[in-house]
């Protein structure tokens, strides 16, 4: 429960917050928020990452479905389990849903969030994404130890 909970929250975060950024805001208008750290930026991306593969956005779209599909596999066999792993598996489907629905919508994502100097721009499903990938990182770490702690003193 506590993973589509988490995934609906993450989803729903992302598309409120660039629904309140398409109706506020014009592309390429900049915001600051909280100067010099956070700026946000209206802008559309129909690539990946870094604006990389432009114009191939709905590739992105069933990509992100088949990694949702793929975290539901391991989630209903078993191998995704314990609360980090729920959790992380949670950020990336909602993440990757949040960015799959824009593509599949608008044909484009929609960035906003810039930090610092700008080297970069995401969205709260990028956010959702990184802090998932950072969580499946942690929790493998952790399940590595916790199975050489227990091997330990057997």
């Amino acid at each position: 429960m506590f993973f589509y909970l988490l995934s609906l929250i993450v989803l729903l975060m992302d598309q409120g917050s660039k629904w309140w950024v398409r109706t506020h805001m014009s592309v390429g208008e900049h915001w600051k928020v909280f100067d010099p750290y956070l700026h946000f930026e209206y802008y559309q991306n129909s690539g990946a990452a870094f604006s990389s593969f432009q114009g191939y956005g709905k590739w992105f779209a069933y990509l992100a479905i088949v990694v949702v599909g793929v975290i539901m596999y391991y989630r209903k066999k078993g191998a995704i389990r314990g609360f980090v792993l729920d959790a992380a598996a949670a950020f990336l489907a909602g993440g990757a849903l949040g960015n799959a629905i824009d593509r599949i919508v608008f044909g484009k994502v929609t960035d906003f969030i810039v930090w610092g100097s700008g080297s970069g721009i995401m969205n709260v499903a990028d956010l959702a994404i990184n802090a998932g990938v950072l969580l499946l990182i942690v929790g493998t770490l952790l399940r590595s130890w916790n199975e050489r702690r227990s091997y330990s003193f057997k």
